[in-house]
């Protein structure tokens, strides 16, 4: 018997020796084999990739040109010099009118954009829509009258890790051009770049000037816009993100309809991720799902039944492992009808229809400050639903909240932030957006005011 097996080890040993269980290396038996190649797809998806050119003029602020007795002494003009920015990115073509899509911090503050095609031609665009939230942006061109190269949506939610993609854009502003890799990993929720954290992870080359440009499916349809790298350097390490093509698929649809925000269904409610003490508490194998921590009264989570301390699990069929996987997976729902939605109460499986309807957004009031004041250049508005939803504050804060502060003004310099909300000025409280704009109307050589930060109140004295 032990010989029988020492024979055996030999002769497994000689075979792998000789390399028949080794993988099999053999010459291409056909010229057909040598010219496998991408082109084929790059060639037909190419003329949809477009450049996108970003300008904005900035004044170059000297602190020393704010002293009247140097301007005088120097006989330096009181006028501050001004100096073009520029930024440069990528685009796809959307639609055969000249709709473009793009990233929205690529043309982000612009004053000026144009779009250069494939072929080299120019084009003068406007902005036809801004969405911070998914970081997206979406332009027309000016003055065609011919119709365009575009590219098909791929459903995002059938792609693969492993699967071959192509990223077509602008890098370092060297020309178009092409890397390829794989699907490196779905649903990255942690990444820190936009409200809806949900990205596709590539290893695909993707460096400065490839925002906004497409990764393309090896069937040539637009599986995501490139957005993010992460790079200790400022180049390509093989870690790449893209918003999914069906989050741009909803952008581009509410741009085409003429609106200038997204549609989106609202659900009513705060979520919060689940830790492993509050999986512990609940008997949950592991930390998953997102917890319901508040419910507006009347909204269309309340009158689908969702409750405090329900814990949802999925959205029609699709697993929900955290706040913001369901966050994607509720936004990309088409409005009308209803939306499934998986919850565990107490042990027990539900499932609930959650109607798809926007927030309203009655009484936003939405103005600029620009009177003389510490405010001056900030837009204010009052919390309705849809402010609260898109700026995640709880539908009953009191107060005016800062929806956005113009560059260089003296809101900026002082240091607000988007999402301030203002509750009291010089001992005056702020309920709505005419408190806040009447009392900037007035003098004062102090400004004590009053805030609120990520939930936390903040007072401060500022001068006149």
């Amino acid at each position: 018997m032990l010989s029988i097996r020492l024979s055996l080890v030999l002769l497994i040993s000689a075979l792998l020796a000789g390399g028949v269980l080794a993988q099999e290396r053999r010459v291409p038996s056909s010229a057909a084999e040598l010219r496998l190649s991408y082109a084929p797809i790059v060639q037909r998806v190419q003329p949809a990739v477009v450049n996108v050119y970003a300008a904005k003029v900035v004044q170059n602020h000297n602190p020393l040109l704010d002293d009247p007795i140097f301007r005088r002494f120097f006989g330096v003009p009181g006028q501050q010099p001004e100096q073009m920015q520029r930024s440069l990115g990528s685009g796809v073509m959307v639609d055969p009118s000249g709709l473009v899509v793009t990233n929205n911090h690529v043309i982000e503050g612009a004053d000026q954009v144009k779009v250069s095609l494939s072929d080299k031609r120019e084009f003068e665009a406007e902005i036809v829509l801004k969405d911070s939230r998914s970081d997206l942006a979406v332009l027309r061109l000016k003055d065609v009258r011919e119709k365009f190269p575009t590219l098909d949506f791929a459903n995002s939610d059938e792609l693969q890790v492993g699967d071959v993609v192509l990223a077509i854009g602008n890098p370092f502003g060297v020309g178009q051009t092409v890397t390829h890799g794989i699907i490196s990993a779905l649903a990255r929720t942690q990444v820190g770049i936009t409200d809806y954290q949900f990205f596709i992870q590539t290893d695909a080359a993707i460096n400065p000037g490839n925002s906004g440009g497409a990764l393309v499916d090896m069937t040539g349809k637009l599986a995501g816009i490139n957005t993010a790298i992460f790079s200790r350097s400022g180049g390509s390490q093989g870690i790449g993100f893209a918003i999914p093509a069906n989050m741009v698929r909803v952008v581009v649809a509410s741009a085409r309809s003429g609106g200038k925000a997204v549609k989106r269904p609202w659900l009513g409610a705060r979520l919060q991720a689940v830790t492993p003490e509050i999986a512990e508490t609940l008997g949950l194998k592991r930390p998953s799902g997102a917890l319901v921590s508040n419910v507006v009264p009347g909204s269309p989570a309340a009158r689908a039944g969702l409750k405090v301390s329900d814990l949802i699990v999925g959205v029609e069929g699709q697993a929900i492992d955290d706040p913001n996987a369901f966050d994607y997976r509720f936004a990309t729902r088409p409005l009308g009808g209803t939306a499934e939605i998986e919850v565990q109460r107490g042990g027990r499986a539900l499932k609930l229809a959650v109607p798809l309807e926007m927030a309203p957004d009655g009484g936003r009031d939405e103005i600029v400050l620009t009177t003389r004041s510490p405010f001056q250049g900030a837009k204010v508005a009052n919390i309705s639903p849809a402010v609260a939803d898109e700026l995640h504050l709880d539908s009953d804060t009191e107060g005016v909240v800062v929806t956005d502060i113009a560059d260089d003004s003296t809101a900026a310099s002082v240091g607000f932030q988007k999402g301030d909300i203002i509750v009291g000025v010089n001992n005056q409280k702020i309920a709505k957006t005419g408190d806040l704009e009447k009392v900037t109307r007035g003098s004062s050589r102090l400004w004590r005011i009053q805030m609120v930060r990520g939930g936390q109140q903040i007072n401060v004295t500022l001068g006149g």
